[in-house]
């Protein structure tokens, strides 16, 4: 088990019958980047039964939190959400993913598209000072089936903006765009339905996307990461990598299920 750090669950968290979050303590050597992932999970007869987790806690945090989702057969997810206070998380010592600053070109405006758990990376990037020194707003859109399932969103409205760290920057930049499918809300619809239509850009006041102007960042269902790729690249916008910044970029080493 070298190549994990043994940490201690802190809380556990269930928002709904099919989400759950949690936090852990967490190793002084563990150093990571806003937005990465992880290699999480417990060990199972002696071996290491391992997912990859986005890291919802800002790096600067001196405890880590992931956000999960609980498939019943699932071979680790259906263990994790039975997870107690108290109990040992194994988490691997190097953090990997796309779904980081250095991968954009500056510009003005920021989009983080998300669907379900995929917003567990994005927690981290909306409490990075960075990210406010680099885009004058920083749009958070987040596509959920039903109204229960907007977790965060009590942190991201009300806590966030006064919060001693990053408020003050926070508060005019962030714009927090939640959206239901299957129930009624406020904002309803698929995230490329209400880029294709408009409804977003009009609803949060900004003009439609412009590679000139703006960077995008998905995470989520694979639906998403098909449908709104495509949209950007019909606008003329540009893939960015690790070592490569471009004009949006995707975490393709796992999709939510």
């Amino acid at each position: 088990m070298s190549n994990f750090f043994e940490e201690r669950v802190l809380s556990v968290h269930h928002w709904t019958d099919t989400l759950f979050s949690f936090t852990t303590t967490r190793d002084p050597a563990f150093r990571f980047k806003n937005g990465q992932f992880v290699m999480i999970g417990i060990e199972v007869e002696g071996r290491p039964l391992l997912r990859a987790y986005s890291i919802v806690s800002p790096n600067y945090a001196d405890t880590l939190e992931f956000f999960s989702i609980k498939v019943q057969n699932g071979p680790l997810t259906s263990r994790l959400q039975h997870l107690k206070v108290g109990d040992t998380l194994l988490v691997g010592k190097k953090p990997t993913g796309t779904l980081v600053l250095d991968n954009l070109k500056d510009g003005k405006n920021l989009y983080l598209f998300s669907t379900g758990t995929g917003l567990a990376p994005f927690m981290a990037t909306i409490r990075d000072p960075e990210t406010y020194d680099r885009f004058e707003k920083v749009v958070l859109v987040h596509g959920v089936r039903t109204v229960a399932e907007l977790a965060y969103e009590d942190l991201i409205t009300n806590q966030l903006p006064t919060d001693e760290l990053v408020g003050e920057m926070v508060a005019p930049a962030l714009i927090y765009y939640p959206t239901v499918t299957r129930e009624a809300f406020k904002t309803q619809g698929r995230i490329p339905d209400l880029i294709s239509s408009g409804q977003l850009f009009t609803d949060i006041g900004l003009p439609s996307l412009d590679p000139a102007r703006d960077r995008a960042m998905l995470c989520g269902n694979p639906q998403l990461l098909i449908d709104v790729p495509a949209q950007l690249k019909a606008l003329g916008y540009i893939e960015g990598n690790t070592g490569v910044p471009g004009d949006y970029v995707i975490e393709k080493a796992f999709v939510e299920k």
